[in-house]
């Protein structure tokens, strides 16, 4: 086995020193589903490298920085952004205020500290939290918080390049806040032409709210095409 890779059982997975570009995404392992690097950092230059590839950082504190690209993918649509009726009623009804990037390192740190079905601890490491704020200092990474009574009660963030938006994580405290916020979210992005929202994996919630698999050749395809608008 070369030494820049290492051996697993789903295949050699490439091991990413700090100038070492990302493998081609027919390298990444379908098991696990996606794995296509080892290493590296989280630069905003290595970050955004990846996100314009399709991959992204996903990882467990104690581990290495692992990259991901999985197939099928799953996307929303930003015009095909559903609503249930429940939910529409809530919104109807204003129990929020919905602000915007006040609070990213917060939603984060929210994020990180809120328990997941079948997760112990969070990907969201202190690590992550850095690199992510620094990105948002950059204009790229995004919050979008639902406020009560002067409280952080619920929200995400994610990343927005060009016309492409790549969503990460959701928190609430108090019953539909993150779903507030998502809603809130890909309305703003619709404003801002952005034509697809990475998912990254199936979830329910997500689902309900239109998004779907597809394979990751189309996505890419689709990416490619979106994030030629980012200006810088």
């Amino acid at each position: 086995m070369h030494d820049n890779y290492y051996p697993l059982p789903g295949g050699p997975v490439r091991i990413l020193a700090a100038e070492t570009p990302f493998p081609n995404l027919q390298q990444a392992l379908t098991e696990p589903n996606g794995l296509i690097a080892i290493g590296g950092s989280l630069t905003p230059r290595r970050l955004l490298s990846a996100y314009k590839q399709g991959i992204f950082p996903w990882f467990s504190p104690g581990e290495p920085i692992l990259w991901w690209s999985p197939d099928p993918r799953m996307v929303l649509f930003p015009p095909a952004l559903k609503i249930t009726r429940s939910l529409r009623k809530v919104i109807q009804q204003q129990p929020f205020e919905l602000r915007m990037n006040t609070q990213f390192t917060a939603v984060m740190q929210a994020c990180a500290a809120t328990p997941r079905l079948g997760q112990s601890g969070s990907w969201i490491t202190n690590e992550m939290i850095a690199a992510y704020s620094e990105l948002h200092a950059m204009g790229y990474a995004h919050s979008m918080e639902a406020w009560q009574d002067g409280q952080l009660v619920g929200g995400c963030y994610g990343v927005k390049i060009g016309r492409m938006f790549y969503g990460e994580s959701m928190f609430h405290h108090v019953s539909n806040a993150s779903k507030v916020a998502f809603a809130h979210l890909v309305k703003w992005l619709i404003t801002q032409q952005v034509g697809m929202i990475d998912c990254q994996m199936h979830t329910p919630l997500l689902a309900s709210f239109g998004a779907y698999e597809i394979p990751r050749d189309r996505f890419i395809e689709e990416l490619t095409h979106l994030v030629q608008y980012d200006p810088t």
